[in-house]
């Protein structure tokens, strides 16, 4: 009877809103028949009905030993030695060869966040006493986890051999010492590493001290946060971090949406972010959001050209396909010949926009881009009040329409002004890329697309425009996989955003581009 009431929906969800409460863990109805297994276990183990469990730690006081013996359960703990080694090189030739920021000749402080089993901190460690400018009596390494029983595995710091899978040999020489069928990790490098119990969600103010951090690992945690819990925790991290401190998150995770604290940094193949200076720091009057903030309503057919030809390989770029098809849809369109004072008039408006507010309606512009009359939308963005300069969404949308006006230079200057409020838009970087490419920069256009595609993993267009660069480039294989993966991205890809930066062209003439350009590339479509 306990198992049939222990896997209850009921119960299951009990335990799923226990985990977002104490934990800060999210688990969506896919986990439902893991949490249920995670939750039998425990009632087997402590004898206890459902109902009796689950309300003493939903009460006022619950046994911190369940929780943590609870966290044991739901939280992941497999990973390796020198793990995403791109965002380790990056932290050896970057953060160790530059020091304390702004302090030289300071203490390197470093945090483990979300440590498991040590891997990572450890790893840290060997990086350190690698470094040949790097002291280890200057440097401290902090790891923290909320799992008890991993933080015991790296305290003793005892692996397999497949948690040292991707160590280079002669490390695994000079840092281990073999037993049995385990490695175990010599004590020079487990003296430099404090494990603490600790949860992220919690706000210990003895323990977040302001600039108490030079560097920050929180890889593929953030990830099981809802995004108000991710917030929190990033903010305490960025009040930790020092000015100039940097930050590495795991590979599917961004601070977009989070915060804007942190610049982006991408150099060794891999993003990673550093906080900002106060002098840096930038008020933002709007919500820094992309097309789904403007309440864009989804309407039958994604824009107004239906089909589109594969593009041959030395042909035209995807920015002049762009150009072109705008100049296309402002033929078959009635072109406004009112001065730029009348523009309310040229969309219909018999009476003038309210005083300017602090949130700007773009509606109406939205709906007059809907309709391919971009020279109007442009002149109702540009008559919005002087205080729209500093609003994010304004910016973008001028960006996108200067972008299909052709009008590249300004396209790219107004990126620029939408990455100084939001450094985060994938938005602006993907138009950015465009203009990159227009300006014959087809290096600077593929970094862009990257930065993009890192910022929104579903955004297809940057994966698109990759693949087609890479096909005019001659790279064969990576525009087969850019392809493939624009081609899975766009057919859920959201109909408001392929109205602002798919050039006029509907989602099925896309798809079919991208079957095309993935068939002449050597592909299967």
């Amino acid at each position: 009877m306990t198992a049939s009431v222990a896997l209850s929906p009921a119960g299951v969800d009990r335990l799923r809103a226990l985990a977002l409460k104490r934990l800060g863990l999210r688990f969506d109805e896919g986990k439902s028949g893991f949490l249920g297994e995670v939750l039998q276990r425990r009632l087997d183990a402590t004898g206890r009905r459902v109902d009796d469990y689950l309300f003493g730690l939903e009460g006022v006081d619950p046994s911190l030993d369940e929780l943590r013996l609870l966290a044991q359960e739901l939280t992941v703990t497999e990973t390796y030695f020198f793990r995403n080694i791109e965002q380790l090189r990056a932290f050896s030739d970057v953060v160790l060869t530059g020091g304390a920021p702004g302090r030289p000749h300071a203490p390197l402080s470093i945090l483990s966040a979300g440590c498991a089993s040590g891997e990572e901190a450890y790893s840290l460690a060997m990086l350190v006493q690698a470094h040949p400018t790097a002291s280890l009596n200057q440097v401290d390494i902090q790891a923290m986890d909320i799992n008890t029983a991993m933080l015991k595995r790296a305290q003793r710091g005892r692996y397999s051999a497949w948690a040292l899978r991707e160590t280079p040999s002669d490390i695994q020489a000079r840092c281990f010492r073999a037993e049995g069928r385990d490695f175990v990790l010599d004590e020079r490098f487990r003296s430099m590493v404090t494990f603490a119990e600790r949860n992220l969600i919690q706000d210990d103010s003895t323990f977040w001290r302001p600039d108490a951090f030079d560097v920050v690992f929180c890889r593929n945690v953030l990830m099981y946060f809802p995004s108000e819990v991710a917030s929190q925790v990033v903010a305490r991290i960025a009040r930790s971090l020092r000015p100039g401190g940097f930050l590495f998150l795991g590979y599917a995770e961004t601070l977009r949406g989070l915060s804007q604290e942190f610049h982006l940094l991408h150099t060794h193949g891999t993003f990673y972010y550093q906080r900002r200076h106060e002098s840096e720091r930038v008020v933002h009057d709007s919500a820094l959001t992309e097309p789904s903030a403007w309440a864009m309503r989804d309407r039958p057919g994604d824009g107004a050209l239906g089909s589109i030809s594969p593009l041959p390989a030395a042909d035209l770029s995807w920015v002049e396909t762009i150009r072109r098809a705008s100049e296309r849809v402002a033929s078959l369109t009635t072109a406004s010949t009112h001065p730029p004072g009348d523009a309310q008039m040229a969309a219909g408006i018999e009476n003038p926009p309210a005083p300017a507010r602090r949130a700007w309606d773009l509606g109406l512009a939205i709906d007059l881009m809907r309709q391919e009359k971009f020279k109007d939308a442009l002149a109702l963005v540009n008559e919005l009040p002087a205080e729209a300069a500093n609003d994010a969404d304004v910016l973008l949308l001028r960006a996108v329409l200067l972008t299909h006006g052709g009008d590249l230079a300004a396209a790219e200057a107004m990126c620029a002004e939408v990455l100084r409020l939001d450094e985060l838009s994938a938005g602006a970087h993907y138009l950015m890329a465009l203009c990159r490419e227009g300006a014959g920069d087809r290096a600077g256009a593929t970094d862009q697309d990257q930065v993009a595609a890192y910022l929104d993993p579903s955004f297809a267009m940057p994966r698109l425009h990759m693949g087609l660069l890479a096909r005019r480039g001659g790279e064969q294989a990576t525009a087969r996989r850019e392809l493939k993966e624009a081609l899975r991205l766009l057919q859920g890809e959201e109909a408001s955003r392929l109205l602002l930066f798919a050039g006029g062209f509907t989602r099925d003439a896309l798809l079919a581009l991208c079957r095309a350009e993935l068939k002449a590339s050597g592909g299967a479509p």
